[in-house]
């Protein structure tokens, strides 16, 4: 049988990560794993995210379908999660947001692995260490001028108070959160990042197009040979030009870097058709059965059906006031997304002037809304019919159609068009995961606090993705009923 060795290189070697762009090759003494040193595998694991690195000091090409850019200095590898700061960072829009990182780890010591100059397993080492936490760091940033420049700084001591110099104190935010940190320059340190990447990055070929699975958990450079029969427990992830035999027996988190005369070219990576695998943060989406969904489908017809019945008679009524008021068009139609990001025209009676649009651009100044959405108390674009069918949501009525169609359900995330899904990309995929309601847990629980609306607005849409039933439903919508008899009982 042959051992292989675990997430460490060869022993006699110096792990020496390139601070060159991805694309350029590392240099002949450093360890490779699928042509990429740790830092360019760190680098392709944020890429996975949306996300691209851009380190102090080095030139590299800044990409233009990146969600986000992540500053950082050259020797910094980083493993956490950013769902709080993303929270936070599209709430209120800022153009940079510093982060604090605080080391996780435990310092006391650690275990490494002692191998020959074959890669093969010879002995573990303990080696002890400070016990005190480590901290870097950070800045999250969409603007492309900020990041690139980051990328002239120089200066190591000056570098984040010129940065956060760069930007108006108002456009400025500060965070805190813990993270895996590591130090490149550091072998060791290098190669346990390795192996906690093993662990957390359960998809390396979203950026890493010349690998494959040969088998459950090992991924294997195309110019490697894993054999059927061999033995693998655990992550095991084989460098270009290596082979796992039939009486091979790996035992992961383990790596097999790259033959020295068989290291590879590192693919580019095709960010416009970057398709995240595993975000940053991920709601928990309950899955639903195929028959749950037949059911939900079933209830939201049979509801639209019945709701346009009991409701036909207002039509002629409200239409009515509406052209006697302000003319045509009565029925007003939107944009909107539903499941997958298929778009479709959200359907309301015309609660506003024909010339709402224009009016809008005047009004942004006055806007109340702390998101990317339009909100005013006492909005005059509406028309006096407006007002009323907007204060009972009769303007809504017309949206039972969309129902039947397929396009919306009764109870769901609010629907919402394209550029406002933008502005929540840590839960985008949740929300279109399902079909938007006519009504729904933000409509039912917000509470119009200044500053707080978009934070409810996401909050209750993806809580309703996180748990919804049935159950849930006739819930939000006795509460949504309740709730509309109060509003016409108190008038």
């Amino acid at each position: 049988m042959t051992p292989v060795a675990a997430a460490h290189p060869p022993a006699g070697s110096t792990v020496a990560p390139s601070t060159l762009p991805d694309s350029a090759p590392a240099t002949a003494a450093a360890p490779t794993l699928w042509g990429l040193t740790p830092v360019q595998l760190h680098d392709r694991l944020w890429a996975s995210r949306g996300v691209q690195i851009v380190r102090r000091g080095v030139r590299s090409e800044l990409v233009d379908h990146a969600e986000l850019y992540l500053l950082m200095d050259s020797q910094t590898l980083a493993i956490c999660r950013l769902g709080v700061v993303l929270d936070q960072f599209a709430w209120l829009g800022s153009t940079l947001c510093s982060v604090r990182l605080t080391d996780i780890r435990e310092h006391g010591y650690r275990e490494s692995v002692v191998a020959d100059q074959q890669g093969h397993f010879q002995r573990f080492r303990r080696i002890y260490g400070g016990g005190e936490h480590q901290l870097a760091r950070v800045a999250l940033t969409a603007d492309r001028d900020v990041a690139s420049m980051w990328q002239t700084l120089t200066d190591d001591r000056g570098a984040w108070r010129t940065l956060t110099d760069s930007v108006r104190r108002s456009e400025r935010e500060i965070a805190r959160l813990r993270a895996r940190l590591y130090d490149a320059s550091d072998d060791r340190e290098a190669a346990a990042f390795v192996r906690d990447l093993q662990i957390r990055w359960t998809r390396p070929d979203v950026t890493i197009s010349d690998i494959a699975e040969a088998q459950p958990n090992v991924w294997a450079h195309a110019t490697a040979k894993v054999d059927k029969a061999a033995a693998c427990t655990g992550v095991i992830w084989v460098g270009a030009g290596r082979t796992l035999a039939a009486d091979a027996v790996a035992v992961g988190p383990a790596v097999l870097w790259d033959a020295p005369d068989a290291r590879p070219t590192p693919p580019e990576i095709h960010w416009i058709d970057l398709e995240p695998i595993s975000p940053l943060h991920r709601p928990a989406v309950k899955k639903s059965s195929k028959l749950a969904d037949a059911a939900k489908r079933f209830f939201d017809v049979a509801f639209a059906l019945l709701a346009i019945l009991v409701t036909l008679p207002l039509y002629p009524l409200i239409a009515l006031l509406i052209v006697i008021e302000d003319g045509w068009p009565v029925f007003f139609s939107h944009e909107r997304e539903t499941v997958g990001g298929r778009t479709f025209g959200c359907i309301k009676f015309r609660s506003m002037r024909r010339d709402a649009e224009k009016i809008k651009a005047q009004l942004q100044a006055a806007n109340q809304a702390d998101g990317p959405q339009f909100y005013m108390e006492n909005d005059p674009r509406l028309t006096r019919v407006g007002h009323y069918i907007r204060k009972y949501q009769l303007d809504e009525l017309p949206q039972f159609f969309n129902v039947l169609k397929g396009d919306m359900s009764i109870v769901g995330p609010r629907p919402s068009p394209f550029k406002e899904n933008q502005f929540c990309p840590g839960w985008r995929e949740a929300r279109l995961s399902v079909r938007p309601g006519v009504t729904g847990l933000w409509q039912i629980r917000r509470t119009r606090a200044h500053g707080a609306d978009f934070q409810e607005w996401i909050k209750y849409d993806i809580q309703y993705v996180e748990s919804r039933s049935f159950w849930l439903d006739l819930y939000i919508i006795w509460k949504t009923v309740t709730m509309l008899l109060g509003r016409f009982t108190k008038s």
